[in-house]
């Protein structure tokens, strides 16, 4: 995914002219760095995983084995980490978008221990999908340690490490180094690699089976580690 962010000439003129203005090229280009790692690493990273394992999930027979359960719990956790996608790429990112992140990833890996709990007695998981989980879970993390080293200051302040103020007003961004461009093609990659294949996922359970209630387990566990 090619991603471009806003850059003004006439800003780095004036820059290159201040003194220590190497210190200052080389902070700004760490931004640009971890910018790049966020929506050029961990976010296609992100979708690919998910998009294996909603392919993972179609081949072990979801509809018929776990239900639309858990493809119900499957957009939780999408949500989970879906909702502080959106509040970085829109809003002003402060100590409340901060603690809106973190909370997001407890909840999705607690969310994600449910999944597996119910999933393993019905349908088999493979240590192909455990290792697709392991890089569904440490996603969010990551990717909120690098917003977290974007806006260090108030990362401090909201841990009370720092005299300045936390600020948790949600607020659209005023200026984005992020493109009109690039914010779009991420939205479009969310909804194609995300939203569409889990949508499918969830309308073939409901199909073969109407109902949210968990599916009845098995005699013996559908996944191998779990058989005595």
């Amino acid at each position: 995914m090619a991603l471009r962010f806003q850059h003004s000439p006439r800003l780095s003129g004036v820059i290159g002219a201040l003194p220590g203005a190497a210190d200052l090229r080389q902070t700004v280009g760490i931004e640009r760095a971890v910018r790049n790692l966020l929506l050029g690493g961990v976010m296609p990273l992100w979708l690919g995983a998910g998009l294996a394992d909603w392919y993972l999930h179609r081949r072990t027979r979801i509809e018929e084995t776990a239900g639309p359960r858990e493809s119900l719990i499957h957009h939780l956790m999408f949500a989970e980490t879906g909702a502080p996608v959106l509040l970085g790429l829109f809003c002003e990112v402060n100590a409340g978008v901060l603690a809106t992140a973190y909370a997001a990833t407890g909840a999705h890996w607690a969310t994600a221990y449910w999944d597996q709990a119910y999933a393993e007695e019905r349908r088999p998981v493979t240590p192909i999908e455990q290792q697709v989980h392991s890089v569904l879970e440490m996603s969010p993390v990551t990717a909120a340690f690098l917003l977290t080293a974007l806006h260090w200051d108030q990362a401090l302040a909201l841990a009370g490490l720092d005299s300045s103020r936390p600020r948790f007003a949600i607020r659209l961004k005023r200026r984005d180094p992020l493109s009109t461009s690039a914010r779009a093609a991420v939205l479009t990659a969310i909804a194609l690699l995300g939203v569409l294949p889990y949508a499918e996922e969830l309308l073939r359970c409901w199909r073969s089976r109407p109902t949210a209630k968990p599916l009845e387990e098995p005699a013996e566990p559908a996944t191998e580690a779990l058989r005595r």
